[in-house]
């Protein structure tokens, strides 16, 4: 039993491939996934995945910080419907990032706000995206009188930051880009977490492992069900047992068990 925390299965790079996709993940186990909107243009689509594939797919609703330029006026208002029409969603994906040069930082601050208010006042788990942005996050996050369940998304953070999230109750999920030689920083912040904080995800299509834990290849794209492979290096690497990874899992998105 799998269950890919973080994904993008409606993302444009996996038009007319959905059905197989989701065949060949269940084909090695992957029994449940979380499918992550970014924008008002995809939550349509994330939700059409949803509703065609209820006992698979959670869907996940949110407004990522490379895309609010293109946020309408009512941005939020649309937000919340989507969350409101599922009642099982989550609140994701939404973030930080000084990576990039735009949107302006102030902006990103402000909408990251608002879905962190939103889900508090809706009781859903937020996945957030975090990138060279960990000082801004940590006062946001420290500032507030009441915090959402969250999780941090493909986390890699030093083990300082991570031990304060923790405090603050926070999740943390591995992606197979982690695995590459270079970032043995993230693998050594991930050996020293709490074993009940840990979930494994993809982020396909995008964050494509190495090519020895590559076993759905997809040209330079990240095939979900490459799933199995990255969670059997996680377990190498942090020892914590795959029954762990799916109850964590479960416990942070309230999947029926």
């Amino acid at each position: 039993m799998l269950i890919d925390a973080h994904n993008h299965l409606q993302d444009w790079r996996f038009d007319g491939i959905h059905e197989r996709l989701i065949s060949e993940m269940k084909s090695i186990g992957i029994t449940a996934c979380v499918v992550n909107g970014t924008s008002e243009s995809d939550w349509t689509s994330v939700q059409t995945l949803a509703e065609a594939h209820p006992d698979f797919i959670q869907p996940a609703f949110g407004l990522h910080p490379w895309k609010i330029s293109e946020r309408s006026t009512d941005w939020l208002g649309a937000l919340r419907s989507f969350l409101e029409k599922t009642p099982h969603s989550s609140l994701g994906e939404c973030g930080l990032d000084r990576w990039i040069h735009e949107p302006h930082f102030e902006e990103q601050m402000e909408v990251f706000k608002a879905q962190l208010d939103l889900a508090v006042e809706l009781s859903r788990p937020v996945t957030i995206h975090c990138l060279k942005a960990w000082g801004p996050l940590m006062e946001i996050l420290r500032a507030r009188k009441e915090l959402p369940a969250f999780l941090l998304h493909s986390f890699n953070g030093s083990l300082e930051i991570a031990r304060e999230l923790t405090a603050m109750g926070a999740y943390f999920s591995f992606s197979g880009h982690f695995l590459h030689e270079r970032k043995n920083l993230p693998r050594e912040v991930f050996k020293n977490l709490p074993s009940d904080r840990v979930l494994v995800e993809t982020d396909a299509p995008d964050m494509l492992p190495p090519e020895s834990a590559v076993s759905f290849p997809l040209g330079e794209y990240n095939h979900p069900a490459n799933l199995a492979r990255i969670s059997e290096e996680l377990i190498g690497v942090t020892q914590i047992t795959q029954k762990q990874l799916v109850k964590n899992t479960q416990t942070f998105f309230k999947f029926p068990e």
